[in-house]
């Protein structure tokens, strides 16, 4: 039989502590509350005797790893001898709930609720009569899209400002979701989502958003009005882009993009003076830098037309054939400024670094003329004239590994 746990919190002028513990009984046998169950107790007192003696209580009930199902919490809960009013978090986590129990709303004042890893399908009404609730958890159970009671969004509009739905079977995001525009901290991750609607842009005081572990092939331009956006996680879906509009999220700190299908990266995010973590390993971005690169052989007309460019051998339409002409117009420069190289249908696609001053460097896709380029001049490496140097501290770690 599991014990029920209740922790509380107290804070006075004095600058002693202690510890007691209590016990509770109940006559029915049902209950889990059956025998003695041990109330852990700790009052912790604060030294400062500018304090006012007004106690704060914080209690939390944890019930997790029990193999409760609904209905026998639903009875617990009826006939439990606990002040209800005074519990504000509790954790019915690893269980056997395929619902929530009915009576939970007795706990009229609870503030966090963590029902992961139990076999939910949807959540009942009652979760809507915790109108005090701000943190939600609810990851790996088996909601989708149409799980959220109706009037979810109406209750914590103002109040929900965590939910963690990861781990479940949402194809789509509940357009619920969207209306709760309190909301710091949105995890949906792992599960089967294939875009993120437009409405994100909603979400203004999202700090959090984390959409790992999806199908997502595209990231609308709306993600950039997010401006309070500190972590942005992205890693293992499908990605082939980013939004130039990621350039405005210029609180962000973290931005994970590994395990997608990134070529490159729009330049516009060297302007991310705040970014302290980028993950980017497992793109063929990264991919192609660590590798030995595959070059083709170029072709005779090329090797003629390299010759003629470099050597600045003087032409025109009377020397030589018309398409011959052409074909000399299109010559590129190599991004190698000390190569002076030149191509035109064979080049070779490299990873240039924009220089974060020091160390650490934002690798951008960018195309040489040979192979020989990205080894015999360092210069490469180097940011370009319009390259944005950041300070080596805003930029911790730049993530190209396998680990």
């Amino acid at each position: 039989m599991a014990s029920i746990f209740i922790k509380s919190r107290s804070r006075s002028n004095s600058d002693s502590s202690e510890q007691s513990e209590l016990s509770l009984t109940n006559s029915s046998s049902d209950s889990f509350l059956n025998a003695s169950i041990p109330l852990a107790l700790r009052r912790e007192q604060a030294s400062s005797s500018t304090q006012s003696d007004d106690r704060v209580i914080i209690q939390s009930l944890d019930l997790s790893f029990s193999q409760y199902t609904a209905l026998q919490l639903n009875k617990n809960f009826l006939e439990t001898r606990i002040v209800k009013e005074r519990i504000l978090s509790m954790n019915l986590s690893s269980n056997d709930l395929s619902q929530i129990p009915k009576s939970i709303d007795q706990f009229i004042n609870l503030t966090s609720l963590d029902l992961s890893q139990n076999s939910l399908t949807k959540l009942d009404d009652a979760i809507c009569r915790l109108p005090k609730l701000n943190a939600l958890i609810v990851t790996n159970n088996q909601l989708n899209e149409n799980s959220l009671p109706k009037n979810f969004s109406l209750v914590f509009a103002n109040t929900l400002k965590v939910l963690s739905l990861g781990g479940n079977q949402f194809s789509n995001i509940p357009d619920q979701i969207f209306e709760l525009t309190n909301l710091r901290s949105l995890y949906i991750g792992g599960n089967q989502l294939q875009t993120l609607p437009r409405k994100i842009k909603n979400l203004e005081k999202l700090q959090n958003l984390y959409l790992g572990g999806n199908q997502l092939d595209e990231i609308p331009s709306e993600v950039g009005l997010l401006q309070n956006l500190q972590s942005l996680s992205l890693c293992e879906n499908k990605l082939r882009r980013l939004p130039s509009s990621i350039a405005y999220l210029r609180k962000l700190k973290s931005l994970a993009l590994h395990k997608n299908e990134l070529t490159a990266l729009p330049p516009e995010i060297i302007k991310l003076h705040s970014l302290y973590e980028l993950s980017l390993r497992d793109n063929p971005l990264v991919v192609r830098f660590v590798r030995d690169m595959v070059h083709t052989t170029p072709s005779l007309l090329e090797l003629a037309g390299r010759s003629i460019k470099v050597n600045k051998i003087n032409y025109d339409h009377n020397s030589l054939p018309r398409n011959l002409v052409q074909y000399l117009s299109t010559a590129q420069r190599c991004v190698n400024e000390k190569c002076k190289g030149v191509y035109f249908d064979t080049r070779i696609s490299s990873i240039k670094f924009a220089d974060f001053c020091g160390v650490y460097r934002l690798p951008l896709l960018t195309y040489l003329c040979s192979p020989r380029c990205t080894n015999t001049n360092p210069s490469i490496l180097a940011s370009s004239s319009e390259d944005e140097c950041v300070s080596e501290s805003r930029l911790k770690r730049v993530l190209l590994g396998s680990t």
